[in-house]
């Protein structure tokens, strides 16, 4: 079976080809992708060609962690019928090349996917573009729902991910938290919580900071405005090393911690609080493109201030 893929094959080099799937074996899943995600952490580290050294990375790939389609195939044995809507965090099922291997580390850039059925997750036939969304919310979740954690109340970046993050607070049942954003352009869609730029906001008493924007040299200044005994919990990718200065850190007895990505509990818990109403995905999605636009969406999702998250809508032909 052939598919439509996306394929970087460097740094910048990316296109739109043909690949060879492997054939299904028990217990997989044929899945149709109508629309899939571009991430603005991990998949620009891919294509500026800055991502640190990672198992399994490498060129050619199929980029992409955000898929969401309709069953094609299933055998009775994995709960799945044709039909059903899933969401796909990728899947590593492309045959090799006259040229060598294609690398599905990530993998869900694809008009065709199989996938293992148990790294499927079924969600609402109502979530189109949406339920691409799925994996980055619960990595949101993620971050929140950790051991001996405490809600934001200072989530810094607004951006998908922090937005999560504070819609996820709300739906815990936590104050609104502030939010933190320096781009003016990004200060909007709020959804019941405040956002400013962090030169407007004068408290220096938060005992849980959530940075969500990645940047690391942020380390200081937050830590400056924690109350003591709090936490600062890094929610972003970093490519560079993260430092602080230890006497500012010591005086406030400051605790740090990295949140890494969704575990399956978070996929549940998070289908379950959009299928109950109470996270929204609404707003989130501020571009979309055909399939066949890809090399021009992925430039604008990396280098457009404005774009808050690209789509790539898989339906029309290739």
């Amino acid at each position: 079976m052939k598919t439509t893929a996306v394929i970087l094959s460097g740094p910048k080099d990316l296109s739109l080809g043909s690949l060879a799937l492997n054939a299904p074996v028990a217990g997989d899943l044929v899945v149709e992708i109508s629309h899939s995600g571009i991430s603005t952490g991990t998949e620009k580290l891919f294509w500026s060609g800055t991502m640190p050294p990672f198992p399994g990375m490498g060129y050619p790939l199929v980029p992409g962690y955000e898929a969401a389609g309709q069953v094609v195939e299933a055998a009775p044995e994995t709960g799945f019928k044709p039909g059903d809507r899933v969401f796909v965090p990728g899947a590593n099922c492309f045959a090799p090349t006259e040229a060598g291997p294609v690398r599905g580390l990530f993998g869900a850039a694809s008009r065709y996917l199989v996938t293992p059925a148990h790294r499927a997750v079924r969600i609402d036939a109502g979530l189109q573009a949406e339920g691409a969304l799925l994996a980055l919310a619960a990595t949101a979740r993620h971050a929140l729902a950790g051991l001996d954690t405490a809600l934001p109340d200072l989530i810094v970046g607004h951006g998908t991910l922090g937005r999560l993050l504070a819609r996820l607070t709300i739906a815990a049942g936590g104050a609104a938290p502030m939010v933190w954003e320096t781009r003016a352009e990004r200060r909007h869609a709020m959804q019941g919580y405040p956002c400013v730029d962090p030169a407007e906001d004068p408290r220096r008493d938060y005992q849980a900071i959530y940075d969500a924007s990645g940047d690391p040299q942020l380390l200081d200044s937050l830590i400056g405005r924690m109350a003591k005994g709090g936490e600062v919990v890094l929610a972003g990718f970093y490519t560079q090393p993260i430092s602080f200065s230890f006497i500012p850190a010591f005086m406030k007895e400051a605790r740090l911690r990295i949140a890494a990505e969704w575990a399956p509990e978070d996929m549940v818990a998070t289908r379950a609080l959009i299928e109950s109403g109470a996270l929204s995905l609404s707003d989130l999605i501020t571009h979309t493109r055909q399939a066949v636009e890809a090399p021009e969406a992925y430039e604008t999702a990396f280098t457009d201030p404005d774009c808050l998250k690209m789509i790539l809508d898989w339906r029309a032909p290739a």
